[in-house]
C-alpha cells in the first residue's frame, strides 16, 4: 500500500482526508465515527462565543438527476457552549492521538480574547487552529468571518493575534468572495500562517419559490444570502489553490477545499498544489463511509503511477496552470475536430451546437451518415465534443503549426522591431 500520511505544518494525520469543519463535526460523537470510519482529520465546527442559530438553515440545486449539485446555508458556528466543545475535542484526541484534531476559530478582533483562546485550546491537546475568515453571512454582520477575510490588512492583525503567545499551528482559512485570493493569502502569511485552506462558502441567494415567492431556505417569511458550496463550487476552489500554489510570496502549505467528494477530484486538488482536502458537502449527502472509496480509489491510483508517497503527486500540475498571456496562439497550435463516422448515432447535437452557439464548421449529416467538420474554419473551441453523447466520437486532434509563440512573446517581439 502506498503511504497516504500527511505533515501540514507539523499537523500529521494518517491520510490527506479531512472533513471540514461544518454541521458533520459539531460533536465528538461524529468526528469519533469519522475517524473510526477512516477519515484522517477533521476541523471542529467553527468555536466562538455563544450563537443562537435560526431555522431552516439548507437549501440546494438539483441538476438533471443530481441530487445536491450546490447546497447553500445560513448556519452560524456552533451554538453550543465553548466550554462543551473545547471538552470534547480534548477527548477525542486522547481516543484518536494519530489523526489530526484542528480547531476552527472565530472570535471579536481583541487581542486579549484571542491569546485567551488559543491557550484553553491547547489545553485540549488540539493539533492546531483555523481561523474562520470565511463565513459570508451573520457572524461578517458583526464583524467576523469574511469581513475579516476581505480586507488583508484584518487578516494579517487578527493572524498575528492568533500567533502572538501560542505555539499550535495556525491554518487561515479564505474567503473565496475577494477580487484577487493572492492578497488576503499573502496577508495571512505576513501574519505569521502556518497554513492556507480555502475556499470556504460562495456568497449567494440559492433561489426564489416560484410558488410563494419567497427565497429559499426562508426563515418566517424571509430569507438571507448565504454561504455556497458542493460540487458546483469545485472550479472555483481549483483556480484558487493553484493560484496560491504559484505565487511565490506564499510559501506556507495549502488545505483544499471545496466541492469534493471522490478521490478523483482530491488528487486534482494535490495535484494543484493541496497538501491536503477537506470535505464537508460530500460526507453530509453520503455519510462519513465515502472515505472506504476515498482511501482505495488513491491508493491503486497511486500503485498505478508507481508513487509510494501521495505526498509525492503534490504540486505536479500547479506550474502548468498560468496567465492566458503564455498560452500559444492559435496560428502557432491548434486542435481541430474529427468525427469518427463509426461511432456516431446521427444525432446532429453537435452540428446545431456548432452552428448556433460556435464557429459554424460542421456540416449537417445527411441520410443517418455522420455530420462533417470542415477543419479548414475549426477554431478548436471542443464545445461538439462537450456536447456529444458518445464517448470517444469527437476527438479534439492536435496539430502543430510549427511556430511557438504566445502573446506575451508576441508583444515583446513587436516591441523590439518597433
Amino acid at each position: 500500500m502506498a503511504d497516504l500520511s500527511v505533515n501540514v505544518a507539523g499537523i500529521s494525520s494518517p491520510n490527506p482526508f479531512w472533513l471540514a469543519s461544518g454541521p458533520l463535526t459539531n460533536t465528538a460523537y461524529q468526528v469519533m465515527k469519522a475517524f473510526d470510519e477512516g477519515w484522517g482529520g477533521a476541523v471542529w465546527k467553527t468555536v466562538g462565543e455563544p450563537v443562537i442559530n435560526v431555522s431552516s438553515r439548507l437549501a440546494s440545486i438539483d441538476y438533471g438527476n443530481r441530487r445536491m449539485m450546490g447546497l447553500n446555508n445560513v448556519e452560524l458556528i456552533s451554538d453550543r457552549p465553548i466550554e462543551d466543545n473545547l471538552r470534547e475535542i480534548a477527548e477525542v484526541k486522547r481516543r484518536f492521538p494519530k489523526h489530526a484534531v484542528v480547531v476552527s476559530l472565530m472570535l471579536p478582533s481583541v487581542p486579549e480574547v484571542w491569546k485567551d483562546m488559543m491557550h484553553r485550546v491547547e489545553d485540549t491537546g488540539a493539533d492546531g487552529v483555523e481561523l474562520n475568515f470565511g463565513c459570508p453571512h451573520g457572524m461578517n454582520e458583526r464583524g467576523m468571518g469574511s469581513v475579516i477575510g476581505q480586507v488583508p490588512e484584518y487578516t494579517e492583525q487578527i493572524t498575528a493575534y492568533a500567533k502572538a503567545d501560542s505555539h499550535l499551528p495556525v491554518i487561515v482559512k479564505l474567503t473565496p468572495n475577494v477580487t484577487d485570493i493572492r492578497n488576503p493569502g499573502r496577508a495571512a502569511v505576513q501574519g505569521g500562517a502556518d497554513a492556507l485552506s480555502l475556499i470556504n462558502t460562495i456568497n449567494s441567494v440559492m433561489g426564489v419559490d416560484l410558488d410563494t415567492w419567497l427565497p429559499r431556505p426562508q426563515i418566517d417569511g424571509r430569507g438571507s444570502h448565504g454561504g455556497y458550496c458542493g460540487p458546483a463550487v469545485k472550479p472555483i476552489g481549483l483556480y484558487m489553490v493553484s493560484a496560491l500554489a504559484n505565487d511565490l510570496k506564499v510559501k506556507v502549505p495549502l488545505v483544499g477545499i471545496g466541492g469534493i467528494e471522490s478521490w478523483q477530484d482530491a488528487v486534482e486538488y494535490l495535484l494543484l498544489g493541496a497538501q491536503a482536502v477537506q470535505v464537508c458537502t460530500a460526507a453530509m449527502h453520503y455519510g462519513f463511509r465515502i472515505i472506504h472509496s476515498m482511501i482505495e480509489g488513491l491508493n491503486d491510483y497511486l500503485n498505478d503511477k508507481g508513487i509510494v508517497r501521495v505526498q509525492d503527486i503534490v504540486g505536479r500540475s500547479a506550474n502548468k496552470v498560468g496567465d492566458w498571456n503564455d498560452l500559444r496562439l492559435s496560428y502557432s497550435y491548434k486542435v481541430v475536430a474529427k468525427i469518427h463516422e463509426d461511432k456516431c448515432i446521427g444525432c446532429n447535437l453537435c452540428y446545431v451546437a456548432c452552428d448556433d452557439g460556435g464557429h459554424q464548421c460542421i456540416d449537417k449529416g445527411q441520410e443517418m451518415k455522420a455530420p462533417v467538420v470542415r477543419e479548414e474554419d475549426c477554431v478548436g473551441c471542443n464545445l461538439c465534443a462537450l456536447v456529444c453523447p458518445v464517448p470517444g466520437c469527437i476527438e479534439m486532434q492536435e496539430h502543430d503549426l510549427g511556430i511557438v509563440e504566445t502573446w506575451r512573446q508576441r508583444q515583446d517581439r513587436l516591441t523590439s522591431l518597433s
